[in-house]
């Protein structure tokens, strides 16, 4: 449910189809995108992803999620500039007139003259209860803090970084075994639930919009590779977090033998070794850290298909016994 105040005038009849435009790239937008879609109300007249971005073995141009869902779709109008600050790519968006702009996980900052284009503003679907974790990996960043508790913001976009005023929020525990990607599979679900709670009482008026505390407010940073190199003279709490919050991307991973080892599973246990060196944990391997040791429970190298630990030590006895580099990432 909303929690936040409900304006006690009348309400203003909310205008049949509002011309929508949606803003979005990975998974955790195409809920929201499809909850509009289905919207007797919303017309998406338009979406706007990111560029399509090489992977894969073959490095070929992959479509974002949000691109693919939009197609499917037969969305007639899909832009993908690579900056959304160029005038071609603002005229586009103006030619569209649209009512208003949905935000869903874009990745790219949103400028005034875009912030002030449609009637009814930008609506942001944030993974986070703001003001924690403003910034571009909230989901990542809860998990690696520790947080028992996450949720989703809607909230209307000012010039800030997730600064805006906030229409409603709802809440959802952190499990003991979630990944980045399991959570954000639940988030982009509830996202999309609350944005279509929330839609009509915004539009009608009868929501008063709240600005964020003042008190609370955490940042995150956008994840890079570099990040997801272990160190392991951390607790190994806090690298089992890590192993957690960097599944699927980039993966948590250690240097043995010059070679890069993902790490897709882990455990924090009791024990002692030094930091980085690896024993035997019954049929699995563990390895030292600050505090505690890290059992690892699936492990993969490059080229090679992540497997777990045991079959990982059939082929691969001399990793009992290793030690791991302790040269840390910036």
């Amino acid at each position: 449910m909303n929690p936040w105040p409900v304006l006690a005038h009348a309400p203003t009849p909310t205008p049949l189809m509002i011309r929508t435009i949606f803003m979005g790239t990975p998974e955790i937008a195409v809920p929201s995108l499809q909850a509009l879609l289905a919207h007797p109300d919303v017309e998406v007249v338009g979406v706007v992803t990111q560029p399509d971005r090489k992977g894969g073995r073959g490095r070929k141009l992959k479509p974002s999620p949000i691109k693919e869902a939009a197609r499917a779709a037969g969305v007639p109008v899909i832009l993908q500039p690579a900056r959304l600050r160029d005038p071609d790519a603002f005229e586009a968006l103006a030619a569209l007139q649209p009512d208003l702009i949905i935000v869903t996980a874009y990745g790219q900052i949103l400028r005034p003259n875009v912030l002030e284009l449609p009637r009814y503003g930008c609506i942001n679907v944030h993974a986070s209860l703001l003001p924690r974790w403003r910034g571009a990996s909230p989901i990542t960043a809860a998990i690696l803090a520790g947080d028992p508790l996450t949720g989703v913001t809607i909230m209307v976009m000012d010039e800030g970084m997730d600064t805006g005023p906030i229409l409603s929020q709802q809440a959802e525990p952190i499990r003991p075994d979630d990944t980045t990607g399991s959570l954000s599979q639940r988030l982009g679900k509830l996202g999309a639930s609350l944005l279509i709670e929330t839609l009509p009482c915004y539009l009608e008026g009868r929501i008063q919009p709240k600005p964020q505390p003042k008190e609370g407010v955490t940042l995150c940073r956008l994840v890079k590779k570099a990040h997801a190199r272990i160190d392991w003279t951390r607790p190994a709490a806090d690298i089992e977090r890590m192993v957690r919050a960097y599944q699927p991307w980039p993966g948590a991973y250690a240097i043995w033998a010059g070679q890069q080892l993902k790490i897709g599973a882990a455990s924090a246990a009791d024990g002692e070794a030094p930091p980085g060196q690896v024993i035997a944990w019954g049929r699995k391997a563990a390895v030292g850290s600050g505090q505690g040791v890290l059992v690892i429970e699936r492990a993969q190298l490059p080229g090679k298909k992540m497997l777990p630990i045991e079959d990982f030590l059939r082929g691969r006895p001399n990793f009992i016994g290793a030690m791991l580099e302790m040269e840390t990432s910036s």
